[in-house]
């Protein structure tokens, strides 16, 4: 499942699902985001300051996906634990937080581009093993949201644990390194291998 960015939505990922799974042989779903906000596209919540999600609509939309993300694993018949969740930009955030926050099944793996661990008032993550495996990529001129907020996020997840692929790409601002996004498939493969 991807999560696309803010002011995209979910055409923008079709593309990548198929970069991911070249063969179609998984289940590759790309939501769209709930909130039409200025200046255009959808959203995921609303921002007022990086790192930091707007606690109204980040808790509102947190509560939908969640329904959401469990409702598509029983009607599929595919285990959180059979699941990778990846995004870009605030499809990151919303992959961090669904795929780390309190309560939530633990999918195999996270794939996060150009984002960060969210801080929302009454949002915590769970950085208790087993922890998923985790696949970060941000590009090192990032004007939207610096690369230090990656940066955080791999020492925060190392530290406790977590098995984290990390790319830095130089020259690259808000968007996704092709080159890196190339090694995904391997990275998949081998997060899916690992949790059958």
């Amino acid at each position: 499942m991807l999560f696309h960015g803010r002011g995209a939505d979910e055409r923008d990922l079709f593309p990548l699902l198929d970069v991911l799974d070249p063969e179609h042989r998984l289940l590759g779903i790309a939501p769209r985001g709930p909130l039409e906000l200025p200046p255009a596209g959808a959203h995921w919540y609303a921002v007022h300051e990086i790192g930091y999600p707007d606690p109204e609509t980040f808790t509102d939309t947190y509560a939908r996906a969640s329904s959401w993300l469990d409702d598509v694993a029983a009607d599929a018949g595919i285990p959180a634990e059979r699941t990778v969740l990846g995004g870009f930009s605030q499809g990151a955030v919303m992959t961090y937080a669904l795929g780390l926050g309190a309560g939530r099944p633990r999918p195999a793996g996270l794939i996060a581009l150009s984002g960060f661990i969210p801080t929302v008032p009454g949002f915590s993550a769970d950085l208790e093993p087993p922890l998923p495996r985790v696949a970060i990529g941000h590009g090192a001129l990032d004007p939207v949201i610096s690369v230090e907020w990656s940066r955080r996020a791999r020492e925060l997840l190392t530290d406790v644990g977590a098995d984290v692929t990390y790319s830095e790409s130089p020259g690259l601002a808000h968007s996704i390194d092709p080159a890196f996004f190339r090694r995904l498939p391997a990275w998949l493969a081998a997060t899916l291998a690992v949790a059958a």
